[in-house]
């Protein structure tokens, strides 16, 4: 299987694709097609997703060093309701009983990721290792494998060491490169022999984007027009020392796959048939998802990037293009550095051509000369980003397919989040959302898209980055106001799991009896647990089970609302 593997790899590297993506990819052809009844090919992998600071908690137990996201939210007004990842699912102690979960759903696959700075607190690997961290991750390794469930590792999903942050300035600063590398390796020796998929990086269009340009996510930095296409120089060049250094050291030895996972919403031009939106949406991608695909799989940055943002930066009087260049041999060491590609997808945007004048300022948004653009009656379970759009999943993953050479393919995140007064442990939109949206990946794998595997974003409700705990994505629910963290299944438990065991959608009928059954086991239980914000702020410890509707829950909010204001008065 491995060779079969590494001989797939070398024949897309083979493959030059040098055309652009509207001569390689048909915009016009939107194809809607109704529900389709199949399965998945035989060896298909299914799972679910975390990362470590989002759900370990234990922010300085046992010599974790602090990382940027333990200083960021400790900063009053940067997260919703000033909360905390301190303790978030503590999942650095209750890892075992979250395997047990995953067994009981037959997960093939389980995605976490190792906190650099739990591991090596200064952020150097030659400074002090911290053998407690290690532990914590060999244990749950062993444990995953025990349960005959796969981890796949991601090196760094957010969390930098805070001493890098202050010493040289993060990701604006070259030496990450080094250091992220010594880290890598040290992964590679400590865990290697047991884990076969590696993931660099998560999302590193969120890592640039918000944590250099805009400063919502850490460290909060706002150096616009220049500190994102920095940031994101840097992390490529990483990207590539880090597959280098496995494919020298270490692939013969523990023969296995590094890629990295490349988040994207799909873009669809608002007028199909008007060519500078076909532009407008085409450009949306290539500043997404190919500012990362094309120098990983092409060796440089998209031409229409390139062309952008070096023309307005020569218009606001600038000598050089605010995009870094890269120099022809690290084109060629950049190049093909992806084993496999992690995908991670949740909506779709509408994209339209808008010119943004060059004196407004720099700006990576404005760079893009685009609008971007929603369709009211998309169903919206109340976060405001997030729209389920399910056939914009199979419209990226074959734009992918015919960008990049068909690479191997693992969906690294999918999922809906609900962010509302009550969580209803019967959340149909979540399983309607899972149904609809693994469907059209099924209908991309019959086009021809060479996907192995699928990760469902996430296992438990965690710690959402600056909406805190208002934004739930959990299979499980988390009862964050118990000290305890208990976990409830919600009714997609249950649905994702007759996905699994059926690898797929067999046929109407029994498709259709899976909801049913799954509201029906969450009925019999009917349990609603209470998450008004009001309540959570009361230092209860103990977890609140209302055995009603959640027309309930919010009259009980209500009545403690007038409790407070009359005490008050």
């Amino acid at each position: 299987m491995l060779q079969q593997n590494i001989l797939r790899m070398y024949r897309i590297l083979a493959l030059v694709l040098c055309v652009s993506a509207s001569e390689d990819f048909d915009w016009t052809k939107n194809e809607r097609t109704s529900f389709y009844y199949g399965t998945f090919p035989t060896g298909f992998s299914w799972g679910a997703g975390s990362s470590a600071y989002q759900t370990e908690g234990a922010w300085n137990i046992d010599g974790k060093g602090m990382s940027i996201w333990d200083a960021f939210v400790h900063k009053k007004g940067k997260i919703f309701s000033n909360d905390t990842g301190d303790s978030s699912c503590e999942g650095y102690y209750k890892f075992k009983d979250d395997i047990k979960l995953m067994k009981d759903m037959k997960l093939n696959h389980y995605r976490f990721s190792i906190s650099w700075p739990r591991i090596l607190p200064s952020g150097l690997k030659n400074e002090h290792i911290n053998e407690k961290g290690i532990k914590y991750y060999d244990d749950l390794i062993n444990m995953l494998l025990d349960n005959k469930i796969t981890p796949i590792a991601t090196l760094y999903h957010w969390d930098l060491p805070q001493i890098l942050q202050e010493k040289y300035g993060g990701w604006q600063n070259i030496s990450m490169v080094n250091y992220f590398n010594d880290f890598a390796s040290l992964c590679f020796e400590r865990f290697g022999n047991r884990v076969k998929y590696w993931i660099t990086f998560n999302n590193p269009w969120s890592i640039a984007v918000e944590g250099y340009e805009t400063g919502e996510h850490a460290p909060g930095l706002k150096l616009k027009g220049i500190g994102a296409y920095k940031a994101a120089h840097h992390i490529i060049k990483a990207h590539a020392k880090v597959w280098h250094t496995y494919d020298i050291q270490w692939r013969s030895k523990q023969k296995g796959l590094v890629g990295i996972s490349l988040t994207a919403d799909w873009g669809e031009p608002v007028d199909i048939s008007n060519q500078r939106d076909i532009e407008a949406a085409e450009r949306y991608l290539q500043f997404y998802v190919g500012w990362f695909a094309t120098p990983i799989f092409h060796g440089d940055y998209p031409q229409v990037m390139k062309d952008y943002i070096g023309r307005k930066s020569g218009q606001q009087g600038l000598g050089a293009s605010r995009l870094p260049v890269f120099s022809p041999q690290e084109k060629s060491y950049i190049k093909g550095t992806c084993d496999f590609l992690g995908l991670g997808h949740f909506t779709t945007r509408y994209i339209t051509q808008k010119n943004y004048p060059s004196g407004l300022g720099d700006s990576y948004f404005s760079d893009r000369d685009l609008a971007v653009l929603v369709d009211p009656q998309w169903p919206d379970p109340g976060s405001e980003w997030l729209y389920s759009v399910p056939w914009g999943f199979r419209r990226l993953l074959n734009f992918v397919k015919s960008q990049y050479g068909n690479p191997m393919i693992y969906v690294t995140e999918n999922g809906v989040s609900e962010k509302m007064l009550c969580t209803d442990l019967c959340d149909d939109w979540r399983m309607q959302y899972f149904k609809d949206y693994i469907n059209e990946m099924l209908k991309a794998i019959k086009d021809g898209v060479n996907v192995k595997g699928y990760t469902a974003w996430s296992l438990l409700d965690n710690f959402e980055w600056d909406e805190g705990y208002s934004e739930r994505f959990g299979l499980y629910y988390v009862d964050f106001r118990n000290k305890n963290k208990p976990r409830y299944p919600k009714a997609s438990v249950q649905y994702y799991k007759r996905i699994i065991s059926s690898n797929g959608f067999p046929n109407q009928r029994e498709v259709e009896s899976w909801k049913r059954k799954a509201i029906e086991t969450c009925s019999s239980s009917n349990q609603l647990l209470a998450a008004d914000p009001l309540i959570g702020h009361m230092e209860m410890v103990t977890e609140i089970v209302v055995p009603t509707v959640c027309t309930l829950c919010i009259l009980l909010s209500a009545v403690f609302l007038m409790f407070l204001l009359r005490g008050r008065l």
